[in-house]
């Protein structure tokens, strides 16, 4: 049987990140989140494979920001990231044109304006999931981004669970 790409990338960014078992279980958590908003709101398959690899891949540049910088930022990662995604992805044997536009979401996660296509949107809303509350966000920040960042039904319905808002 045919191995599936997104097991492929999946395996691939675990063995990128060997040893860093926090960015692992991130960008796992992202993916996971990524994949369920998807499922929900009924995302075709061939958009879903791309969100799910970008999904994956989306934090590949804070190694090299940091090797280079000695720091990383939203910024960083956007701008290092594409290389090492459009590499990796390639070695994974993904098409040309879903590693575009994975390495465009990948490019654009921290960029919160002019978000094109849904899965941008659902990328950035399951990274905020799982940034919220690995970074234990208080009450206001979480209101805060799901006023201003959360668009489609399911990723506010996960918001509102997962951090008990009430509205």
């Amino acid at each position: 049987m045919a191995r599936n790409l997104v097991s492929i990338v999946k395996e691939k960014m675990i063995e990128y990140y060997a040893g860093d078992s926090r960015r692992v279980h991130h960008f796992l958590k992202v993916h996971s989140f990524a994949k369920l908003i998807a499922e929900m709101e009924g995302m075709e398959p061939d958009e879903m494979q791309v969100l799910e690899i970008a999904a994956l891949a989306h934090d590949i540049g804070i190694k090299n920001a940091e090797l280079k910088y000695g720091y990383n930022n939203g910024k960083l990662q956007e701008q290092e990231g594409p290389p090492e995604a459009r590499r990796l992805l390639r070695e994974a044997g993904a098409e040309d044109a879903a590693v575009e536009r994975a390495c465009y979401l990948v490019a654009h996660h921290h960029t919160y304006r002019n978000i094109d296509g849904l899965d941008y949107l659902i990328l950035v809303e399951a990274d905020f999931l799982v940034n919220m509350y690995e970074d234990k966000a208080d009450a206001d920040t979480i209101r805060t981004a799901y006023d201003n960042i959360f668009a489609t039904e399911s990723g506010k319905m996960l918001c509102r669970q997962l951090f008990s808002l009430e509205y």
